[in-house]
């Protein structure tokens, strides 16, 4: 059974809202197994001790701290009592590795975290004597510290800062987190004076209150443009279609004012050129040459987009009103506004516990001494070590199936709206009901289609990581060819993620498969491909614009509020994260206007194939789409009225043509 099925296909006949079942059952049971066995991972790391590792702390010979353990074959000082030792000491917390991004410190387990600075041995004897918690290694004796030669690499290094517990965690962290600001410095290559940073830092801690308060108002605003886009829609879109017309005359004709200024000016110094020599008569010859064909190039280029313009005007005219309606959805739909925030805070909770489950798998496996330092790690050997790379599929696969969750949830609220000719018939809540529909029916066309965007975005994935590896040592040929096929598949992934889309806008329509789907929103799509084209292109630069005065707003607002910094320098960062989240804020709520404008012009090509306005096949659609379609019907008489006057012109044209030999004969 392939992807689009073998067998003769049928005219569809679209029934929106009438029929149920569930689609793509098999790949809901593999979606299902799959999941089993990402939750069979963090079960196998919480029996075989990785999670307790993870969250209790080890030390450096393979002990797990707080608990009895068994001996290690081969590791000396393994298999301690440490449950009166609950806490993990590192010997040297501040020496870091800055590239495997880990402590290379020995690591022990203590009963005590210091809680004062010790600065000789003899602090670490009374230490040891008073509090019953040794920081040097369990071989070494508390009373002889200051005395044994062993101390300077089985002890800590002096001084030792105060430290505390970190919460849940175990690990003892020193309360002055310098040697952690330096590791920052070294992560943040750009800042090259250590008051900058601090500086910056400080500047962050002043302004929190502020930071949050933009925050807070760019997700208003966010709100609030969703709704009134529908009111400035037009204006922005024939803003920006004069704005490209206007700046494609204007630089054609400074092309074209270039090369004729340049011709006039070698003619008059033409002479002067040939006796210095030929040279400069070849260059000049050669810009001549160059601008001549520029102002060619533009010119072509112009024409090209005027025509454009004057045909493409009436599927502009669709783009708003299509921008109109989405207001009107998000007025109906008002849980619409709630979308972002749900599937934020699903993928949110998914990404913790992917992290969690990684950390544990860093914790899992057989203890293998370091040749380089001599402590015990524990690392997946043999067929276990796959299971990083299973969970790292899984994070491609489930992160994408949250986002496909989300994008079949709006298009079936869309499409409840569009296809209920009384909205006062609505349902009660319509994004619940789309939900319930997806749980009951469209969980498999879902995991296939998040499926088949993982199978891209993984080699394109794997080919980015490459491409980082290998900088710097690849020939050219190499680093292009790497380039050009992270560049196509990146493509293909936006491609598949259009057509998935309109996928699900048609599974929620007609109930059917993924496939089944795919191939009659794409045939819909290609049969409207010059509408598909507009849509895109005039509305995601409308959208992109709103992400732009949602950023600008939101900055001059701060500007506003960080006014009474008088020392400029500490804007940079609090501007930078208000700026940040504003856009990432904006994004999230505007691709969910994109969503609604996508499923509202699929419904929209569906209605007018279909129905025609007669009755018993009225139009489902908005005032503001019929005004369009009986405008452009308007228009269409009018072309035929000319063509047919045209016909009969020609034709009474010929018939006379055939009098003219007789009239002269006679």
């Amino acid at each position: 059974m392939g992807c689009c099925g073998s067998a003769e296909r049928t005219k569809r006949e679209w029934r929106p809202l009438e029929d149920r079942s569930c689609t793509d059952l098999p790949w809901f049971l593999l979606f299902t197994v799959f999941c089993v066995g990402m939750g069979s991972i963090c079960g196998f790391t919480i029996v075989t001790g990785g999670a307790a590792r993870l969250v209790f702390g080890y030390d450096s010979y393979g002990n797990t701290c707080g608990q009895r353990n068994e001996q290690i074959e081969g590791v000396r000082l393994s298999g301690l009592d440490h449950s009166d030792r609950k806490f993990v000491f590192f010997l040297d917390p501040c020496n870091i590795d800055i590239v495997q991004r880990k402590i290379k410190s020995m690591a022990l387990c203590v009963s005590l975290c210091p809680t004062e600075e010790l600065k000789t041995y003899q602090d670490l004897k009374r230490f040891a004597m008073f509090n019953g918690s040794e920081l040097c290694s369990y071989e070494l004796a508390g009373h002889k510290y200051p005395g044994l030669p062993e101390r300077f690499t089985k002890c800590p290094k002096l001084p030792v800062p105060p430290s505390k517990p970190l919460p849940v965690f175990n690990r003892c962290t020193p309360v002055d987190i310098s040697c952690y600001a330096r590791f920052a410095e070294a992560v943040v290559t750009f800042v090259g004076d250590n008051s900058v940073l601090h500086r910056l830092i400080a500047g962050v801690a002043a302004s929190k209150e502020i930071i949050i308060g933009l925050c807070v108002l760019a997700l208003v605003l966010s709100m609030i443009l969703m709704v009134i886009i529908r009111y400035i829609s037009a204006v922005l879109v024939w803003i920006l279609t004069s704005l490209v017309v206007l700046g494609s005359l204007a630089g054609t004709s400074v092309l074209w004012w270039l090369y004729i200024d340049h011709r006039l000016y070698g003619n008059d110094t033409s002479t002067k050129v040939t006796k210095e020599g030929k040279e400069e008569v070849e260059v000049s010859r050669d810009s001549s040459q160059a601008l001549l064909v520029y102002a060619v190039a533009a010119t072509v280029f112009t024409i090209i987009l005027l025509l454009l313009m004057l045909f493409m005007r009436k599927r502009v005219a669709l783009t708003i009103a299509l921008f109109h309606v989405a207001g009107k959805v998000f007025i109906h739909l008002p849980l619409l506004t709630l979308q972002p925030f749900v599937t934020f805070l699903a993928l949110l909770l998914f990404w913790i516990y992917w992290i969690l489950v990684l950390l544990f798998l860093g914790t899992t496996g057989n203890p293998v001494q370091n040749e380089e330092t001599g402590l015990t790690e524990f690392r997946l050997t043999g067929p276990l070590q796959y299971l990083t790379w299973y969970h790292a599929v899984g994070l491609v696969w489930i992160s994408e199936f949250i986002l496909a969750c989300q994008q079949m949830t709006v298009a079936g609220a869309v499409v409840t709206y569009y296809f209920t000719r009384d909205k006062n018939r609505l349902p009660v809540t319509p994004i619940l009901s789309s939900v319930l529909r997806l749980v009951r029916y469209h969980l498999g066309t879902v995991a296939k289609g998040s499926f088949i965007i993982t199978l891209v975005k993984i080699p394109r994935l794997v080919l980015m990581y490459i491409h980082n590896q290998l900088k710097g040592k690849e020939n050219a040929c190499a680093r292009c060819l790497l380039k050009t096929c992270i560049c196509c598949l990146w493509c293909l992934e936006k491609c598949l993620n259009y057509l998935n889309q309109n996928a699900y806008a048609a599974t929620a329509i007609n109930s059917t498969s993924f496939c089944t789907s795919a191939r009659d929103a794409f045939v819909i799509l290609v049969e409207n491909a010059l509408r598909v084209a507009t849509i895109n292109a005039v509305g995601d630069f409308v959208l992109f614009l709103g992400k732009i005065l949602i950023v600008t707003t939101t900055a001059f607002a701060g500007v506003l509020l960080l006014n009474y910094q008088r020392d400029y320098a500490e804007w940079l960062l609090p501007l930078i994260i208000v700026c940040l989240f504003s856009f990432l804020v904006a994004h999230c709520f505007l691709s969910i206007f994109e969503i609604v404008v996508d499923v509202l012009f699929l419904c929209f090509a569906i209605d007018t194939k279909y129905n025609d306005g007669t009755p018993g096949k009225e139009f489902f659609m908005d005032k503001a789409l019929m005004e369009f379609v009986e405008s452009s019907r308007r228009l269409e008489r009018a072309v035929e009225r000319g063509r047919s006057r045209v016909k009969e012109a020609v034709s009474e044209g010929a018939e006379m043509k055939p009098m003219a030999p007789g009239t002269s004969s006679a």
